[in-house]
């Protein structure tokens, strides 16, 4: 699985449906040893997966192995896709949501760009200030600056 690859069933996005994800980790190129190991040189396909599963379960790939040694490739593809669709489902659900309140989503980005400003402007009167370049009367009085910015 790789994002930079062109074909979609190559990677997993975080909106695809829960029936989508899982037919593409049941797909996912492995080989033909039936053993769950971490081996990303010998392995990659498997260790892919059992990375993809450290991520998202917080396990070491050593301790998922462990844990999933009586499984083979195919049985593990649905561990990893269920737990896979658990931790997207309120990600995708979430996004649907939101797609559906423009209004909301522009009142953030205006907040978030009121906010981002300001911080921005202090940081670059301090970045001039110790650089030597301060400006005494911009600094002082940020409505000038703002008056300036609108002309």
């Amino acid at each position: 699985m790789s994002k930079s690859d062109q074909n979609l069933k190559s990677r997993l996005d975080i909106l695809d449906k829960p029936e989508v994800l899982a037919t593409k980790i049941k797909k996912a190129v492995t080989d033909c040893i039936s053993k769950v190991t971490y081996e990303p040189e010998t392995r990659p396909g498997v260790a892919n997966l059992v990375l993809i599963h450290s991520m998202l379960s917080g396990k070491s790939p050593n301790q998922i192995c462990s844990e999933v040694e009586e499984l083979d490739t195919g049985k593990y593809k649905l561990v990893v896709a269920d737990l896979v669709i658990e931790k997207l489902t309120p990600i995708r659900e979430n996004f649907s949501r939101l797609i559906k309140e423009p209004v909301y989503l522009q009142e953030i980005l205006k907040s978030g760009t009121e906010r981002a400003t300001d911080i921005a402007s202090d940081c670059w009167c301090e970045v001039q200030n110790k650089i030597g370049f301060k400006n005494d009367i911009l600094h002082e009085n940020k409505s000038v600056q703002n008056t300036i910015h609108n002309i």
